[in-house]
This record gives structure tokens, C-alpha cells and sequence, in this order.
């Protein structure tokens, strides 16, 4: 229905229908950094999650509507993106799922400023709203942003000063020789937040010191401990890893560290300063060089196996030339005074260097130990004692021996010879060599079991 005005125009009278009011999905996330109180019937994510709930209700005129999952983060810090709730959230949001995200603060969201940019990043591509109750502004304007990056930023700041007082806490702690928590060492255990001998295991740090300072080698040390039953604080046996940890560890001068320095503790020591100091001066040696140090002084190692083509055994024997050794095997004749040219010794080999003799046979050792009939003999000769070993098994471990040669000890190198080797007959022509097939089947048993004593890595 209409009437004229005055002046002839028609005015309408019915007024126009209201726009609808756009739905908007609001997402609630919360997160505490600690799970100090998470297990209380009404916890901290609880209150966050009530104010935020509230608020949109405040808002539902202007559509606002609460998604029925909750995103909360309980005892994960908020210096990190990689939080499950999070995770989720982001997910749902870039399935267009969610329209509003809504949190108490904004460093529940994030405390650090770049990982905050990177989230209103992603928030504006998928035109998502953020909202903070406690500090309200919109992040779709440029003094909404301005507002949230100032925010942040003293948001940042205090984590950082928060960071810095644990930091100088600890250390004035540590200075004052103050068990501040971690792995408890191997021969101790917490009370009361101290340290305690414990002694059962404190004889087992005190064998660890004691062995290294008398074999002066972890490889030898470990494989003597695991004979023992000697475990780390886990219940698994040592190794050469665990060994030198103990060895570096100053907790068991009965001091405490923090970043290289060293204080006096509150706990009591269980390694004397003198065996400390003795077990740190072989430490200073390289250890290559400490199995190496007795090569000079080690038996030959052909020593007993060598024999000349008269059938009479070949000495050992040495001399020193310029500050340098030279080792040879001599035959008895020479040794004897015995000349060349005369009757048939002659024809014998009166003299052989050592390093050259003793790297044909470990050659030619090496290269029997992959002949398939050696293989075959030493899997039969094996299997007496060990009735389900494979010939794959036996194969595999006399082929293990090839890479590892170079890194056994020098004794090891001749123990295995020993095994090995029946005879060597050096001749004008070249050197015959006979090997021990039980030997082999023994030699086989130590390298599956790993009783093979190699040089110890560098450090």
C-alpha cells in the first residue's frame, strides 16, 4: 500500500527485509607449557577454554557458533609449531572448516614472532579470523597487525628473559656443586635430589678405571667386562662406548661440570685423583698409537713355523740401522757361522727379511681362506663341535677376516697365524705353506663369537 506526498511522489510503506547474518565457525584453541595441574578436575586449558567460550557467545548475533572439536595442548611449549593440537587445527582450517580461531592470549598461539607471522600468513589465504579475548584487535588490519607484532615482541622478550634466569640459575647451582638433575651416572643414585654412592655399582666404575689403567685399551676392557657380566645402569653390558664415557665422567672425582669448568660437589668421589690421573695420561696417547706401541717387542710372527728347505727352523732376529729396525729370519747355518758355497747348503736361503716373508703368507693365508675347498674342510672340521653351523655361516665368517686384518692388534695377528699355520718352508724357489684345518674351525668360532682383538679407532 502506497500514498501520494505532497508534491505528487508515491512513498513505500512496507520496509526492506534484513540481510541474513553470515555463520561464522569459531575454533577454540588453548595450551599450557607445562603438565604441572593438567590432572585437576578444572586445570588451566579448562579456564581458557571457559573465557573463550564465552566470548562467542557474546558474539552469536553476529553469527559466531563454537565447531564441536577442541584443540587443546597441554605440557608442550609454545616455542614450537610441532604441537598436536596445533597440527590438527591447521589441518581443519585448510579444509575450510574453521572461520575464527579464538584464543585466550596470543602466546598461546605462539611466543615467537616469526612462527606467529607465519601463522596469520596462513590464516589470511584462507581468510580465517584470529581473535584474542584478553587483548581484542583484527588481524586484517594494517593497525591490527602493528598492534599483534608489538605484542609479540614482548611476548618473545619475556620467554627470552624467563630462558636467561633459568640459565644463570643452573649454572650458579652447578658452580656450588649442586646435582641439577639429567641421567644419573653409573654408581649412583638420587635421594633427596643428591647424589649417593650407590656401591654396588661403584665397584663396577672402579674395575672400568682400574682395567683401562693396567690393558691401557677399551677394545680389550670391554670384551673382559662382558665376560664378567658387567652392565651400565640400564642392564646392558658394557661396551667401548660406555667405557670411555666413564672415563671422561669428573662426577666421579666428586665434582660437578657445567660448559668445561669443574666445581667441587656436594656428592662424595669414587675414583682417587691418582688413578684419574694415571687413566687420563694413557688417554692423552692415541689410541692407535697405544696398540701400537709394543709392535717392536712383539713375538715375530712367524716365530716356531718358519723352517729352511733343510728342515732346520729359521730364527728371528733384528738390527738397527740410521735409527731404524730391520727384523729378519736367519737360518741356522748363518747363524752358526756357516758360509755360502759350501756342500749343499748353498743352495738355502741364508737370510729373509721378515716384513717381506711375513706379508707373503698373510697373503697367501688370505687368499686360501676363500678357497671353496678350505671352506668346505673348515665347515666339516667345525661342525663337530658346532653341529648346526651353515658352510654360508662359516664362508661369511673366514671372509670377515679379509677387511678386518690390517686392524688387529699385532699379538692377535700372530695368535691367528699361530692358529692357522703349520709350516712355512722358505726355498730358492719360494715359500710353501701348510695350514691347521682345525684351526680354522677354531679361528672361525672366535670371529662368530667376536673374540678378535682389533686396534681401537682414533679418537
Amino acid at each position: 500500500m502506497s500514498r501520494r506526498a505532497k508534491g505528487g511522489a508515491a512513498l513505500t510503506t512496507a520496509s526492506a527485509a534484513p540481510a541474513p547474518v553470515r555463520r561464522l565457525r569459531c575454533a577454540v584453541y588453548t595450551r599450557k607449557s607445562t603438565e604441572e595441574g593438567l590432572e585437576q578436575a578444572f586445570n588451566s586449558l579448562d579456564a581458557q577454554r571457559d573465557s573463550c567460550e564465552a566470548y562467542v557467545a557474546s558474539q552469536r548475533a553476529e553469527g559466531w557458533t563454537l565447531v564441536p572439536d577442541r584443540y587443546d595442548d597441554g605440557g608442550v611449549s609454545g616455542a614450537t609449531l610441532e604441537r598436536p593440537a596445533l597440527r590438527r587445527l591447521l589441518a581443519d582450517i585448510e579444509r575450510g572448516l574453521v572461520d575464527v580461531v579464538v584464543v585466550y592470549k596470543i602466546d598461546r598461539l605462539s611466543r615467537a614472532l616469526m612462527d606467529f607471522a607465519r601463522l596469520v600468513e596462513l590464516f589470511d589465504a584462507h581468510r580465517v579470523t584470529f581473535v584474542s579475548v584478553t587483548q581484542s584487535f583484527n588481524t586484517t588490519t594494517s593497525m591490527g597487525r602493528l598492534t599483534l607484532n608489538i605484542l609479540l615482541s614482548f611476548a618473545q622478550f619475556e620467554r627470552e628473559v624467563i630462558g636467561e634466569r633459568i640459565r644463570d640459575k643452573f649454572a650458579a647451582s652447578r658452580a656450588r656443586g649442586i646435582w641439577m638433575g639429567g641421567k644419573v651416572p653409573l654408581g649412583y643414585d638420587v635421594r633427596e635430589r643428591k647424589l649417593v654412592v650407590n656401591e654396588v655399582e661403584a665397584a663396577t666404575v672402579r674395575r672400568v678405571f682400574e682395567g683401562f689403567a693396567e690393558v691401557q685399551s677399551a677394545t680389550t676392557l670391554a670384551r673382559q667386562l662382558r665376560a664378567e657380566g658387567l652392565t651400565s645402569k640400564s642392564g646392558r653390558l658394557l661396551d667401548k662406548g660406555d667405557i670411555y664415557k666413564l672415563l671422561q665422567n669428573r662426577t666421579y672425582l666428586g665434582e660437578a661440570t657445567h660448559k668445561g669448568q669443574s666445581f667441587p660437589g656436594e656428592h662424595r668421589g669414587i675414583i682417587p685423583r691418582e688413578l684419574w690421573d694415571r687413566v687420563h695420561a694413557v688417554l692423552a696417547t692415541s689410541p692407535r698409537a697405544r696398540g701400537n706401541s709394543n709392535r717392536h717387542q712383539s713375538p715375530a710372527l712367524l716365530k716356531g713355523l718358519i723352517y729352511g728347505a733343510d728342515g732346520r727352523a729359521m730364527s728371528p732376529t733384528h738390527t738397527w740401522r740410521r735409527g731404524r729396525l730391520y727384523r729378519y729370519y736367519v737360518s741356522q747355518g748363518a747363524l752358526k757361522g756357516t758360509q755360502a758355497g759350501q756342500g749343499p747348503d748353498a743352495t738355502l736361503v741364508r737370510r729373509i727379511s721378515a716384513a717381506e716373508i711375513e706379508a707373503a703368507v698373510v697373503t697367501q693365508v688370505r687368499a686360501l681362506l676363500c678357497q671353496p675347498e678350505v671352506i668346505v674342510g673348515t665347515w666339516a672340521a667345525a661342525r663337530a663341535s658346532d653341529p648346526g653351523l651353515t658352510e654360508g655361516e662359516v664362508r661369511g665368517a673366514l671372509g670377515s677376516l679379509e677387511p678386518l686384518w690390517g686392524e688387529l692388534f699385532p699379538a692377535e695377528q700372530a695368535r691367528i697365524i699361530g692358529l692357522l699355520v703349520e709350516r712355512v718352508t722358505v726355498s730358492a724357489s719360494g715359500a710353501d705353506i701348510r695350514l691347521r684345518v682345525a684351526g680354522l674351525a677354531s679361528l672361525v668360532r672366535d670371529l662368530r663369537a667376536g673374540r678378535v682383538a682389533v686396534l681401537e679407532e682414533a679418537a
